[in-house]
């Protein structure tokens, strides 16, 4: 009980540092310096004003010093973090798999959000990060290592497909090259059996908010959806539920 209660306040205190990678990186700023700051009055925050969850109640989601409003989407951050933290932990334990999948989802969450705010997935997340998460995949998930190279081959492959193929037909960009590398890091460190369920989810889940989307903004195609986060949710997903999937659809074929 006691690890779990831990393992839930080191996500929430990684969360907060995830708020200032996704909030920073878009500029390409430092994440290191200066220290965390209203985003409104460029106020310092204070120590105990920077408590992840808990600052914010009782700040009642207000800055101290200019009360211009907190966005949602710090503890939002925050809480999205700490809980897969917790069910990581609770999945793999205190170990190495656990360490290694827990940064591969905090760099989700920042590419979700970053992607959701500018429609851009920044190089300096996935480019280094193909190559570390496919070895990672290899040494640490045990990952075969042909089955790793193939997922990342297939997983950028696919979608440039797709993207190529589109935009001759449209004559517009609909998905952009980070959603490519993204997906390449993802089929690196699962393997190539992962795309299978990451590609059926993802897809799903983003033709399904996107034509909402439409409807109620009344829109047509033209205005794209991001589809990082949802590359991002599905590959979350398969670390619970991507095993439980295979096995079905190894009974039926």
């Amino acid at each position: 009980m006691i690890l779990n209660i831990f393992a839930f306040i080191f996500g929430a205190v990684v969360g907060s540092f995830l708020n200032v990678c996704i909030f920073r990186l878009p500029g390409k700023e430092s994440i290191i310096k200066p220290l965390s700051r209203c985003p409104h009055c460029h106020h310092p925050i204070r120590y105990y004003d920077n408590i992840p969850l808990i600052s914010f109640i009782l700040l009642k989601g207000k800055c101290r010093d200019c009360q211009e409003k907190i966005s949602w989407r710090y503890p939002l951050v925050e809480l999205i973090t700490a809980s897969l933290s917790l069910l990581l932990f609770l999945k793999f334990g205190l170990s190495l798999t656990f360490l290694t999948i827990f940064i591969f989802t905090a760099v989700l969450i920042i590419i979700a959000f970053i992607d959701l705010d500018h429609q851009i997935i920044p190089d300096i997340l996935t480019l280094p990060g193909i190559p570390v998460f496919f070895l990672a995949g290899i040494f640490i998930m045990k990952v075969d290592w042909l089955e790793a190279l193939i997922g990342l081959l297939i997983g950028g492959g696919v979608l440039f497909a797709i993207a190529f193929v589109y935009e001759a037909i449209t004559k517009r960009e609909g998905m952009g090259g980070g959603d490519i590398k993204l997906l390449a890091m993802i089929g690196g460190f699962f393997g190539w059996k992962s795309l299978i369920f990451i590609l059926l989810f993802s897809s799903f889940a983003g033709a399904l908010v996107g034509i909402t989307a439409m409807i109620i903004q009344k829109k047509d195609l033209k205005y794209a959806v991001p589809f990082g986060p949802f590359l991002a949710a599905a590959a979350v997903a398969y670390i619970f539920w991507g095993d439980a999937f295979m096995r079905l659809v190894l009974l039926r074929y």
